[in-house]
């Protein structure tokens, strides 16, 4: 399995804040969503990895270059999304073409008109008159415009109503499926992770909590509601704990199941509730 990415090491301090060894890497052919709640260090570990900021230590290398030394031959490779708009408010369709396609030897203008249309994207308009949501969509436009075989993406899917954020779910699922090329995802928006994400990578405070498949961290955890009362060993086993006169809910690790009242039913845990009860600090007792 040939790695597209990969992060070992990783640290940076900004102020009272650090990336502290932050290691994970992205196989070929997959989608790898990025979460963590604000402040947990996700936009600096892409802004690393772009070379837009200088790491302290630990190495990245994409399509196996280390990607400091080598920053023209990856960013050939690369489609990147990032959470705010460098084009400039005058330009119109065409003059963010002809400013973009000089950087990429592969440009496809063909591949980026047909995706301004798949956007519904006026090609007159300029870029002021565009929605915050639409403009993203153009950014994505250009990421996939240039035979990239990396996806970067920081929030590609805030601003956009539910019908466009399936839409790019969906263009961002087809891109994958050529076994060539990976995409790391980085959202808020847990439920689109949910419907294309294969591995997850999980960051708090500037660690890594874990890296895995998204299978595996869904196989792992648990939703269990209870009518009875619980000890406080028993507490310790659950995460986003609400108890009521009716009795608890929260999530536990399935392998930490028989410790709980044997009178407890199980459900199914979504991504959201556990990635939710894990940015709150959650990490239950197996």
């Amino acid at each position: 399995m040939t790695d597209l990415l990969e992060v070992r090491g990783l640290c940076k301090r900004y102020g009272d804040f650090a990336l502290q060894d932050v290691s994970f890497s992205l196989p070929a052919g997959y989608v790898m969503g990025f979460v963590g709640a604000n402040g947990a260090g996700k936009t600096t570990v892409i802004k690393a990895i772009l070379s837009l900021i200088q790491r302290e230590a630990g190495e990245i290398r994409l399509f196996g270059l280390e990607n400091t030394r080598n920053v023209e031959s990856v960013h050939q490779q690369i489609g990147a999304v990032l959470d705010s708009n460098y084009f400039l408010g005058s330009w119109r369709m065409a003059d963010v073409e002809k400013a973009t396609a000089p950087f990429y030897q592969s440009w496809d203008s063909a591949q980026f008109h047909a995706l301004l249309l798949r956007f519904d994207i006026d090609p007159k308009k300029r870029v002021k008159e565009l929605s915050h949501g639409m403009k993203m969509k153009l950014s994505l436009a250009v990421a996939l415009s240039h035979d990239a075989r990396l996806l970067i993406l920081d929030e590609p899917t805030g601003g956009l109503d539910s019908a466009s954020r399936q839409e790019v779910c969906e263009i961002l699922r087809e891109f994958a499926l050529d076994e060539r090329r990976s995409v790391l995802f980085s959202t808020h928006i847990v439920t689109d992770l949910e419907k294309i994400a294969d591995y997850i990578t999980f960051l708090r405070a500037g660690k890594i909590l874990f890296t895995e498949t998204k299978e595996a961290l869904l196989e792992r955890y648990v939703r269990v509601k209870g009518a009875g009362a619980l000890d406080a060993s028993q507490r310790g086993l659950l995460f986003g704990l609400h108890e009521s006169a009716a009795g608890c809910t929260g999530l536990a690790q399935a392998a930490a199941l028989q410790r709980l009242p044997a009178d407890v039913l199980t459900e199914p845990a979504t991504l959201e509730e556990i990635v939710v009860c894990l940015e709150k600090g959650g990490v239950p007792d197996a």
